[in-house]
């Protein structure tokens, strides 16, 4: 039965990514080679390399607005520009989050099966900002020019009591309505419902990395019940052993999963309050 339902959810989110554009302390090295530059041909017109890496394929099933092929291990990229792939550089845990090329996005696990994430396992804290910024917006005005309003619950659970902002970019938007439908129809979880917070152009907390909420396609929910890695043990480090907890509803995980978002209570340093769409993040791990 699990297996099953694990291969319905694959089903769901390759449809998702096909309609993903749908309109309506160790520190780290600097980057020895440029992430970004301009193509010397159109997408259209370079011939993808028989060695394309599986992190690529997804890339340019999830993002096709964006993502329009590989050649020579860089992403080719709609504008004309392109994006190296793989730095080729040895990074520590922290540098694969603070100093991420798109391979390393892929270089973790996102278990659905695991009553609590593995050590180190955190697959969707790293992002590529030069990919990021590309797609979402390279400023806070440029993510923010593009924010439409997706219908919400307010304080009391009620669906459409409330609104929240949310980007249309990637179909995000989109599949955040879906999501709140189906949380409509589990009224028994309402009081998890209320909005944190979505766009919010910042850093992450400690380090120099941009947040997911940068980018307006993540939502924080969960009213008294979030929970979050630091809260839960004051003083750690990114590679402190640490305490899980949890108290978020799997039915509510598992209806954002089924539309493209990953859920920070998966990561090992977990957000549970955290749901980020991230479609390719899902596609990897089935």
């Amino acid at each position: 039965m699990l297996c099953s339902a694990i291969a319905a959810a694959a089903a769901l989110l390759t449809s998702a990514c096909d309609k993903s554009n749908a309109k309506t302390t160790d520190s780290a090295e600097p980057v020895a080679v440029a992430l970004e530059k301009p193509a010397t041909e159109s997408p259209a017109d370079a011939t993808p390399d028989a060695d394309m890496p599986k992190g690529a394929q997804i890339l340019m099933k999830c993002y096709p607005d964006f993502v329009k092929g590989y050649k020579d291990g860089r992403l080719q990229m709609s504008d004309g520009t392109t994006i190296v792939y793989d730095d080729g550089r040895s990074k520590t845990f922290e540098q694969k989050l603070d100093d991420a090329d798109p391979e390393d996005m892929f270089a973790f696990k996102y278990d659905r099966t695991a009553s609590k994430p593995e050590y180190l396992q955190d697959a969707g804290r790293s992002r590529c900002e030069a990919l990021f910024k590309k797609m979402y917006g390279n400023t806070a005005a440029q993510v923010q020019s593009k924010l439409v309003s997706v219908k919400w619950f307010d304080a009391n659970g009620n669906y459409g009591g409330s609104s929240v902002k949310f980007t249309p970019v990637n179909g995000a938007a989109d599949h955040l309505k879906a999501v709140a439908a189906e949380l409509a129809k589990m009224p028994q979880f309402k009081k998890y419902y209320k909005s944190e917070g979505t766009f919010y152009w910042r850093q992450v907390r400690g380090a120099k990395r941009q947040s997911a909420h940068s980018y307006g396609m993540t939502i924080d929910i969960g009213g008294n019940f979030k929970t979050y890695w630091l809260w839960s043990n004051p003083g750690a480090k990114e590679t402190t052993r640490i305490r899980y907890e949890n108290k978020m509803p799997m039915e509510i995980v598992e209806a954002f999963e089924r539309h493209g978002f990953i859920w920070g209570g998966r990561w090992y340093h977990y957000d549970t309050m955290h749901f980020e769409y991230r479609p390719e993040i899902l596609m990897d791990n089935p």
